[in-house]
């Protein structure tokens, strides 16, 4: 074997001294037929090292192989011949440690002039010269040759009119690759402004001519950028209008037509229910996931900042694309999982007043409807969830992010929380078995709230907390008193009460199977539990005593070792740790009492 890889990295080594050979010639011919063969062999190689010697020196002959393949693209190049170069950068360039020769200002220049996203900069930030200068070595040479390129893209017709897409796509995909691989290289892309030229072509989103591989690597490029620079989200979001362009980009392509305001139809199909649409077409579906993994970048602060009335209106025509969305399927169950969890995680970006729109289109023929809403979207998302909690794999970023949204659409939505709960959290039936024990969608989210993982344990707690309306006394009749004590000491609510929300008042209807077992119920396990023997039966008051004082001198001891740490519960309704004075104080009365209210406590609790 080791002698068959030495073999085949000789014979690589010979074929690029064979390849540059013929690119150094200069002859178009030479060095179309060279890169040929070299794209060829070479066209699924995704893996490279970099570990020995002979590694290393075969990285510096496909660096040569760079440097040359972009002299020969800053010339009028044969179509066949332009498209073998772009064709070996793209394949050079999924090597993140032969990188140099395209991650230059002038190699950046020139690939996105044949990707058609050139745009006239009239000022350069400083520091991209200094980060060519880092890679090129002589700072002058990396500005002669940054010139050199610029004339060449002002003096040819712009590649956006180019008719061979090929050409602009085999330049995009060496763009992302670069930028996929290299720091350096996304300043540059940064300091070269390509956002600007790739928006531009955004905004033709109803222009036949383009392909759906341009259009993809459009999106992709622009996914990378927002997703690597900071800056660049900013700037495609404020400056660009972002969330309009790409709004309107999602738009064309999933072919809507608008019946209403804010009531989004297929164009074509629009008296067809949106169960009974044909599936989304494989390209229609990768280019809506890049939007909406674009539009989650740009989004990312928005849930946790105000907006204007002018944004707000953005953001609720975005949000009725999106519960079309919710309610399209994409070719395969697998795809439509995916796309779904995209459309899930952008609509929790949303400002939570703008989710209204997911409630607002009529009640049509076979919509589900409640309190005469229709609920057709809520209930995708109750089910995508649910979907999500029974496979159990990775909880935190699959499943958190459907049931934080269906949370705080409960809260701020009646007719949502109302319609959750009958859902969630029926009238209790069932006092027989523990709340965490059975298959209904509320023993699943009661069994989360003891997980091991510390968000999902909170986010479940919290969304059943929501849904009783934060009332204690519900929450614990749901849930039961041992799974919410989690929740209740964090907020201070062990001693009962209400939180701060603003619900509005309904009953908490009860069957007649809880109202019978009500007084038998135990409150930490939520269930009828069958009565036990007393252990202290027939020992006198003084044995009664002296156990006592045992189990207290064990919690001493124990807390003295550091194995446990005793807790008590405080005034705020808080747990907070015993010292040394209180277990002192228990010792001599074992009858543990709670702390003694002060006088401007009781004065409070008296308003």
């Amino acid at each position: 074997m080791q002698a068959e890889a030495a073999a085949s990295l000789i014979t690589t080594k010979m074929d690029l001294n064979a390849i540059i050979e013929q690119m150094e010639t200069g002859d178009q011919d030479s060095a179309l037929a060279a890169l040929q063969s070299y794209n060829k062999e070479m066209n699924q190689c995704f893996t490279f090292s970099n570990e020995d010697e002979r590694d290393r020196e075969e990285g510096s002959l496909q660096k040569h192989l760079g440097e040359l393949v972009l002299g020969f693209l800053n010339r009028d190049l044969q179509p066949s011949c332009l498209l073998a170069c772009l064709e070996t950068v793209r394949i050079l360039s999924r090597d993140k440690h032969r990188l140099d020769p395209f991650i230059t200002r002038s190699a950046m220049l020139t690939l996105a002039h044949y990707a058609g996203i050139v745009v006239d900069i009239t000022a350069t930030p400083a520091h991209s010269h200094l980060v060519e200068g880092q890679v090129e070595g002589e700072g002058g040479n990396g500005e002669e040759a940054a010139e050199e390129s610029s004339k060449m893209v002002k003096e040819s017709s712009p590649h956006s009119e180019n008719s061979d897409q090929e050409v602009i796509v085999e330049a995009l995909k060496s763009i992302c690759n670069i930028l996929l691989h290299n720091e350096t290289g996304q300043v540059v892309a940064a300091d070269l402004q390509l956002i600007k030229g790739v928006a531009e072509r955004l905004k033709q989103c109803h222009d036949p001519t383009w392909n759906h591989e341009v259009r993809f690597f459009d999106l992709r490029l622009t996914f990378l950028l927002t997703a690597l620079r900071v800056d660049v989200r900013a700037q495609l979001a404020q400056e660009l209008h972002g969330i309009s362009l790409l709004g309107n980009q999602l738009d064309a392509t999933l072919d809507l037509c608008w019946p209403d305001t804010l009531e989004t139809a297929r164009a074509g199909f629009e008296s067809i229910p949106p169960e009974e649409l044909p599936p989304l077409s494989r390209e229609q579906t990768e280019r809506a996931m890049e939007i909406l993994k674009i539009l989650f970048n740009v989004t990312f602060d928005t849930s946790r900042r105000k907006v204007d009335e002018e944004e707000a209106a953005e953001y609720r025509h975005l949000g009725a694309i999106l519960r079309h969305c919710l309610l399209s399927h994409a070719d395969g169950e697998e795809r439509t999982e995916e796309f779904h969890s995209h459309t899930v995680n952008l609509l929790g970006n949303l400002p939570l007043p703008c989710l209204d729109v997911l409630l607002m289109p009529k009640v049509q023929q076979g919509s589900i409807e409640y309190m005469g809403v229709n609920m057709d979207a809520v209930n995708m998302l109750l089910e995508f969830m649910e979907r999500k909690l029974d496979r159990g794999h990775k909880l935190k970023e699959t499943l958190l992010p459907s049931l934080n949204l269906l949370t705080e659409s409960a809260r701020i939505h009646r007719e949502t929380r109302k319609f959750l709960r009958s859902k969630v959290l029926p009238p209790l039936r069932d006092v027989k078995n523990r709340p965490e024990v059975g298959n209904a969608l509320r023993n699943k989210i009661v069994r989360l709230m003891t997980h091991i993982d510390t968000d999902v344990k909170d986010h479940a707690a919290e969304f059943l907390f929501v849904l009783c309306k934060e009332n204690v006394s519900r929450f614990i009749k749901y849930t039961g008193y041992g799974n919410a004590a989690g929740l209740l000491a964090a907020r201070g609510l062990l001693r009962g009460g209400r939180d701060s929300g603003i619900y509005s008042e309904d009953e908490d209807s009860e069957t007649e199977e809880y109202k019978e077992a009500k007084a038998h119920i135990n409150p930490i396990t939520g269930v009828v539990e069958e009565e036990q023997p007393n252990p202290m039966e027939g020992m006198t008051e003084e044995q009664k005593e002296l156990e006592a004082m045992k189990l207290v001198s064990m919690f001493d001891r124990l807390s003295r070792c550091n194995v446990i740490q005793p807790m008590q519960l405080g005034m705020d309704g808080k747990m907070r740790e015993m010292t040394p004075d209180d277990l002192h104080k228990v010792s001599h009365n074992p009858l543990v009492q709670p702390e003694e209210p002060t006088n401007s406590e009781s004065e409070d609790d008296a308003q």
